[in-house]
């Protein structure tokens, strides 16, 4: 195995579990990896540090393990998923609650700095799923409102504790996405992996990694099923969340098919809709939208670019049972929309762009992307108004998107007060030693 050998003092974050290893940390390289091999990293002393996958570029190792357990064990991806799948459970969003499945949560291996004399529990002494998994999951239903929910993220990367790795659930499918080539060369592993923790539940496995994983590492990037039961052949599935229906598409749609960050969100929105006319800019497959007419909306207008997108928002509200005369879609620009839209028309709003800067090349002008966009809302909401903006930057941090919606503010000259910092759910869980995995923040206003 390759040994990655930092330079002297370089080793301190990794002893903080930060995942990361910059390739200006380096002093030596003994080997030659391929991108996506498995090395080790050593502090300049010798002293081993972490494994983790080697990548070509400024983060040159992704790291798996602080404490020596090697991640080229078959048993390795059984071991991170079952943790992953413990959160989702103490978090309320899945409900295999077998005891021992509670139990491994558990069993962590054996903490070394020496990675010789790090252990696992033999996987055949533990019962990793329920055995109601092999007839099928039940959702899981809210505690408070008692209403279900059959879809979360199962692996949130770094969150999780596998850097370069999503996978989501889609009531038995789980779709995958590779960001990097360690990962991607993985997925046969990962695959195996989630049919022994969900058993016969486990409906199908789909790879979506053509838009995410390196395109220049030379992989064969071609998204499609690693595993599906006999018989499953469909592409679209319902799902359930908070007790809506949705129709997510994981081969077409956007990500892996739905945007399951904005479950809490769209939940909130669904508290402070009722009476309200409302405008969800976009909107993408409508999830907003279903909320607000839930909680008693007296109509509202669903707005996106993409007409796929606003024919998934009609077949949304038509799933859920609502009449055409209490909501619209308009496929048009968003900011196109609110320019001609008359003032005092909507008292609630919608505002959840896509990412503005992918990198920090482009944080200057996603800041003023986002003041623009947030004056032109502001402007235009009626007095007494609610409007729920966001981002979902990562290199926009909650102060910099606050600073940006407060100047948009100042811009119209109208008084603001914010109701609260929004953020996203459990199931993205963040890393306490990795911040920059804490991505989506949100502000709910009042406009007077």
């Amino acid at each position: 195995m390759t040994k990655i050998i930092l330079k002297k003092g370089r080793e301190e974050s990794l002893r903080r579990f930060h995942p990361w290893v910059f390739s200006g940390a380096i002093a030596q390289i003994v080997g030659e990896p391929a991108e996506g091999d498995i090395v080790g990293v050593f502090a300049f002393d010798g002293s081993f540090l972490a494994y983790g996958h080697y990548q070509i570029g400024s983060i040159a190792v992704r790291v798996l393990s602080f404490n020596g357990e090697n991640p080229t064990k078959p048993e390795f991806f059984m071991h991170m998923l079952s943790k992953a799948l413990h959160l989702r459970i103490a978090a309320g969003l899945a409900s295999f609650g077998h005891p021992d499945l509670r139990n491994d949560s558990h069993s962590e291996q054996t903490t070394h700095r020496n990675p010789e004399q790090a252990t696992y529990r033999n996987p055949e002494q533990t019962i990793h799923r329920h055995p109601e998994l092999d007839s099928g999951s039940n959702p899981t239903k809210n505690p408070v409102t008692g209403s279900v929910t059959n879809c979360y993220r199962l692996v949130h990367g770094e969150g999780d504790g596998l850097p370069g790795l999503i996978i989501d659930f889609y009531d038995g499918v789980c779709v995958m996405q590779a960001h990097s080539v360690g990962m991607f060369r993985a997925k046969e592993a990962i695959c195996n992996a989630l049919k022994q923790i969900y058993g016969d539940s486990l409906k199908a496995v789909y790879d979506k990694s053509s838009g995410t994983a390196p395109f220049k590492a030379g992989l064969d990037l071609v998204d499609g099923y690693i595993y599906k039961t006999d018989g499953f052949s469909d592409d679209e599935q319902v799902v359930q969340e908070n007790g809506h229906e949705f129709l997510v598409n994981w081969t077409e749609g956007q990500k892996t098919g739905f945007f399951l960050d904005q479950r809490e969100n769209r939940l909130l929105t669904e508290k402070y809709s009722k009476g309200r006319n409302v405008l969800n800019l976009f909107c993408y497959t409508g999830g907003f939208s279903v909320y607000a007419l839930g909680g008693g909306a007296v109509h509202v207008d669903s707005v996106d670019s993409s007409k796929k997108a606003i024919d998934m928002v009609s077949k949304n509200m038509s799933l859920n049972g609502f009449e055409n005369s209490s909501h619209s879609e308009f496929c048009e620009d968003a900011m196109e929309y609110l320019a001609k839209v008359p003032e005092d028309k909507y008292d609630l709003m919608i505002v959840d762009p896509p990412a503005f800067a992918k990198h920090r090349g482009a944080l200057s002008n996603a800041l003023r992307a986002y003041q623009r966009l947030n004056a032109a809302a502001i402007s235009k909401v009626a007095p007494g108004g609610i409007i729920f903006t966001f981002s979902c930057s990562q290199v926009v941090d909650k102060e910099a998107f606050a600073l940006a919606v407060f100047s948009a503010a100042a811009q119209t000259g109208r008084s603001v007060r914010i109701l609260d910092r929004l953020n996203q759910p459990a199931d993205h869980a963040v890393n306490i030693y990795h911040p920059e995995g804490e991505y989506l923040k949100g502000l709910l206003l009042y406009v007077e």
